[in-house]
């Protein structure tokens, strides 16, 4: 009987691509997992990790950046909406009126 194994496909974006423990730390120099970065943390040692660090940093503040833009778009469409239905319902109590007023 043959056994079948589900795979899962992980979609990672190129920025967020995890070094492996078994290639070394990001950062500790070329060859090591961590090279190709730059001569900095193609070099190694606490040079080349505190750049890895500060490149961490910014991609997670960019990110944060980025949510907090998402989150303020989705209220500014939520308000727009909300203001588009109450001229709406304004739009049709007005033609209501008008309406009751052809009728008498």
């Amino acid at each position: 009987m043959q056994s079948l194994r589900k795979t899962t496909t992980w979609m990672i974006p190129s920025g967020m691509r995890i070094a492996r423990k078994s290639a070394g730390e990001m950062g500790s120099g070329a060859g090591k997992g961590g090279g190709g970065g730059g001569s900095i943390r193609e070099a190694g040692g606490s040079f080349g990790k505190m750049e890895v660090a500060h490149e961490e940093e910014y991609f997670y503040k960019q990110r944060q950046e980025q949510l907090a833009k998402l989150k303020q778009k989705a209220i500014n469409q939520e308000d727009f909406h909300s203001e588009s239905i109450k001229h709406h319902e304004e739009a049709i109590a007005r033609h209501k009126k008008a309406i009751e007023q052809l009728k008498k």
